[in-house]
């Protein structure tokens, strides 16, 4: 391809949205939650130079945020390098026009300490025993995703006269 074509492809939800009926942020936050809370595993996107590495993880969401507990990977050079992450959420095999995914946009925070309050309450609401953590030979780590963006793709919008894409910024106090 040459480089117009990849600029034409990269801006064709630019084009797409423009013409497309919008939720209001709100709503679309209420169907990221919906969505969200019913599924439990996600692709992590990290990098930085050179380093790229995307990785299926089981997750948590709640309190505004994406919980992930997680060994040691390379997924953790990409966040030495760059705190910035990307994840997806997606059903599988959907035919052609029944695609619901998520995509986020967000930025990670790592916890190492088993007793930081966030560590424990989030081990406590996955019902793993503190103690099961503190003798693991190697750590376990919690790493907290603050959404900046979230991208709801769902063929049922059109249905509901909206365009099959939703996005919505950085969630505000009581958006869910």
């Amino acid at each position: 391809m040459k480089d117009e074509q990849y600029l034409a492809a990269a801006n064709f939800w630019k084009r797409k949205d423009s013409a497309a009926n919008r939720m209001d942020a709100s709503e679309v936050w209420k169907e990221a939650d919906r969505y969200l809370t019913s599924h439990k595993v996600c692709a992590l996107a990290t990098g930085g130079g050179d380093c790229i590495r995307c990785t299926p993880l089981e997750y948590s969401w709640h309190d505004g945020a994406v919980w992930i507990f997680s060994e040691g990977g390379r997924k953790f050079t990409g966040l030495l390098l760059n705190k910035a992450v990307s994840l997806a959420v997606f059903d599988l095999n959907t035919g052609f026009g029944g695609l619901h995914s998520l995509q986020m946009n967000g930025t990670a925070e790592v916890f190492d300490d088993v007793d930081d309050s966030r560590y424990v309450a989030e081990a406590a609401s996955r019902k793993i025993p503190l103690a099961t953590l503190r003798n693991l030979d190697e750590p376990m780590y919690l790493i907290r995703i603050e959404p900046d963006e979230v991208t709801l793709l769902n063929s049922d919008f059109r249905k509901r006269g909206f365009g099959s894409r939703q996005t919505a910024g950085k969630l505000q106090e009581g958006q869910l």
